[in-house]
């Protein structure tokens, strides 16, 4: 069995032990969900072996980001109640698998310490920011819920609002420092971004970077929560993903120019 394979079986065991034991917080499903994680690295990194260097072009991109959430989702699922969130990211990070395994091994991009180095920053804030997302998801649904008074089963297995809440700012907090390292790089690394058809990525970037901004500074200013702080970070998200993905989906998969 391929670590591919193991990788994809291994999550979707992981997604069902989860969402059986819940209710009643078992941890059986961590071991499991570790050792997804393992063998999602060791997929990526046997293909770098076997080419000579890292792929980071689009299907590769998204299973490494899904990997990074996989493995943040774990760390924080085995502390409290957020383990719900691997119910939606252990699948995720099995289709991104499956998307790297049926594309096959690329020849790497040709890049130097310096921009490896932008790259895995970019990646890193793209992995925490997207939890950050799913947590705003999911306070969205809660504070809906409750403010119709519909208590469903699933809140039982959220952690408080207010919980909740402090988790998504510290999560965005982190994101947030993690992509100021990623644009700070890409300004040092980042040559000719005309030349590479990378224009637009450093202002969707930029941008998505101000909304984050504005959105910690008005929860420090003035406690901002609620459905503004998912909006913002949806929104910020959304400027996120087109900057990076949106533009390797149109070059390599539309023009297909690598």
């Amino acid at each position: 069995m391929t670590p591919a394979f193991a990788a994809i079986a291994l999550y979707v065991l992981a997604t069902g032990l989860l969402a059986a034991g819940l209710r009643r917080g078992g941890r059986s499903w961590l071991p499991v969900a570790v050792a997804a994680i393992l063998a999602h690295a060791l997929e990526h990194a046997l293909a770098w072996r076997a080419t000579g260097g890292a792929d980071m072009h689009f299907f590769a991109a998204i299973s490494l980001v899904t990997l990074g959430m996989a493995a943040l989702t774990s760390v924080v699922g085995a502390r409290g109640r957020m383990a719900s969130l691997g119910v939606v990211v252990f699948p995720l990070a099995a289709l991104a698998v499956s998307g790297t395994w049926l594309q096959g091994p690329r020849p790497p991009e040709p890049l130097d310490w310096r921009l490896q180095l932008h790259a895995w920053l970019a990646l890193l804030a793209y992995a925490t920011l997207a939890i950050a997302a799913l947590l705003a998801v999911m306070l969205w649904l809660q504070e809906r819920a409750l403010s119709r008074r519909e208590i469903h089963d699933w809140l039982r297995v959220l952690p408080p609002l207010v919980e909740l809440e402090t988790l998504l700012f510290r999560t965005i907090a982190t994101g947030f420092v993690l992509l100021s390292a990623t644009l700070l790089t890409g300004v040092l690394f980042v040559e000719d971004l005309m030349a590479q058809h990378l224009a637009h990525k450093p202002v969707l970037s930029v941008l998505s970077w101000l909304v984050f901004g504005v959105l910690l500074l008005g929860r420090w200013r003035y406690g901002w929560r609620g459905r503004k702080a998912v909006h913002w970070t949806l929104a910020a998200m959304a400027l996120l993903v087109l900057a990076f993905f949106g533009s390797k989906f149109v070059l390599e998969l539309v023009l297909h120019r690598i």
